[in-house]
């Protein structure tokens, strides 16, 4: 069975679906901060949605709300940590083999500049 919903103030799915699209236009505005969060929860108190909720549990929406963005952080960090120490490894496999010049490595690993690359041969050398 598939149940669809729309925005409707009368039932509380409806109403967090509001409010979810209230959010998703205040973070477009203020990105990932604390000020998208409380304008967020001032608009939809001022348009009766989850208007009881929200009065009663401000404080623990913000800080859920931000924690959650505390979460999303770490994780893209911790995804770029991954992306570039990948790409740090390929290029130092790369410039072992020695087949490849500098210039064609950097294309090969777009992630990592000519510099970092010049920085990343030297310590292959010094280690060999």
């Amino acid at each position: 069975m598939k149940v669809l919903y729309q925005e409707d103030g009368k039932d509380i799915i409806g109403q967090y679906i509001i409010f979810s699209k209230v959010y998703n236009g205040q973070r477009k505005l203020y990105g990932n901060t604390k000020e998208a969060v409380t304008e967020t929860i001032r608009m939809c108190k001022d348009r009766n949605v989850l208007k009881e909720y929200l009065e009663n549990r401000e404080k623990e929406v913000v800080d859920i709300m931000m924690t959650l963005f505390d979460d999303e952080q770490i994780l893209k960090a911790y995804t770029e940590d991954i992306k570039a120490n990948t790409a740090r490894e390929t290029a130092e496999k790369m410039i072992k083999i020695g087949k490849l010049t500098l210039d064609e490595i950097s294309l090969c690993v777009p992630a990592l500049s000519l510099d970092e690359l010049k920085e990343i041969e030297a310590e292959v050398m010094q280690l060999a």
